[in-house]
């Protein structure tokens, strides 16, 4: 029988209502009678030591110890899958990367609970102008879209799960270094009917053996622990400053969602190891040297590898336009904004035709000339 989740509600010293954090602050703020009460700061100890990390190994157990985990009520979007935590007495939303209505359902899941979240330090008031500004930039959007998208429609705001992942690496390289060299060579050619000797350089390839080693650490590379935005969406709101990173409160998430990771630890840290080898091909590559590298084997060895489960806040709008759902997201650390947009087909036309006629106005100048 599934365990029953703990309802988090922040009620109001002075009338009771439900208190909600307030954005670039450490309080938490009543919308009712405006009374204000701070979030109390972590202890020295905690604060001192920062978060902690997880040993890899032990966070992929299938059994992964009982003071890892945490129950959370959640929800899933038919429509994009996404898994949305609720606290206090919420029953029923709108699904908030894609609009849809959902319903909160009645059993409780069994999650890695996070280890630290970044405060939201973007209201939504700003959220909601950055939007606007990223949209007005957009010229062959539609002419409406902007003023459809900003029509007093609230954003929400929502705690994204992203894993980190630490590790230190050596690599052991195989291939071949190149270098160029030139060769002058004389060629003879016609120049306005007549035969001319043209000298000319000619590039040349030299090609060694090359083998050696490179180390690097890898400290709190970012994973996306959700399949609800693209990725691309979320990469575009990088960089994140994670020395911002505060020990995990629930004070934090009032008033605002969190939700549920549904790329598993294992699926993260496969995803985690691609990038690293990317980054160590770089590496590779500088290593090798020349003008020219062509790396046959690289075999590495991860050690000391540990991880995190964090939150980041993005500021999210699912938009309804013409029959189709368009979303935006908006990093609620920095203002940054990504999202999608319709293509105006009469702008792209007009473009097209801006274009020919530009294109044609020269012709004609270069054949009067």
């Amino acid at each position: 029988m599934p365990a029953t989740a703990r309802e988090h509600r922040y009620p109001c010293e002075q009338c009771g209502a439900d208190l909600r954090f307030a954005p670039g602050q450490t309080r938490m703020v009543c919308g009712h009678c405006g009374h204000v009460q701070e979030i109390p700061a972590p202890p020295d100890k905690q604060a001192r030591t920062g978060l902690a990390e997880i040993d890899l190994r032990e966070g992929l157990r299938a059994d992964p110890p009982r003071e890892a985990l945490a129950e959370h009520r959640t929800t899933h979007c038919p429509n994009c899958g996404a898994v949305v935590e609720f606290t206090g007495a919420r029953h029923a939303a709108e699904c908030p990367f894609c609009a849809t209505p959902v319903v909160v359902d009645t059993g409780t899941s069994r999650r890695l609970k996070p280890q630290g979240l970044i405060p939201f330090a973007v209201t939504e008031d700003a959220a909601r102008e950055a939007l606007g500004a990223w949209l007005k930039g957009r010229w062959f959007a539609p002419s409406g879209l902007g003023d459809h998208a900003r029509k007093g429609r609230k954003m929400q705001g929502i705690y994204t799960p992203f894993w980190t992942f630490d590790a230190d690496t050596r690599s052991r390289y195989a291939g071949q270094r190149g270098d160029y060299h030139y060769e002058t060579r004389t060629r003879s050619v016609m120049v306005d009917g007549k035969r001319r000797q043209r000298t000319e350089q000619v590039r040349h390839t030299r090609w060694r053996p090359a083998s050696g080693m490179v180390a690097r650490r890898f400290d709190d590379l970012l994973v996306l622990a959700a399949k609800s935005l693209p990725r691309s969406h979320t990469d575009a709101l990088q960089p994140w400053d994670l020395s911002a990173l505060v020990p995990y409160r629930e004070d934090y998430l009032s008033g605002f969602l969190a939700e549920g990771y549904t790329v598993p630890l294992p699926e993260g840290h496969a995803a985690a190891r691609e990038i690293m080898a990317g980054v160590i091909l770089g590496d590779v590559r500088r290593d090798i040297g020349g003008d020219e590298q062509q790396v046959s084997s690289v075999a590495t060895t991860h050690y000391n590898e540990t991880f995190k489960h964090i939150l980041l806040p993005v500021w999210t709008a699912a938009y309804r336009y013409r029959g189709r759902s368009f979303r935006f997201v908006v990093n609620g650390q920095t203002g940054k904004v990504q999202g999608e947009r319709p293509w105006s087909p009469v702008k792209i036309a007009l473009a097209v035709l801006a274009a020919l006629v530009l294109l044609g106005a020269l012709a004609l100048v270069s054949q009067m000339r």
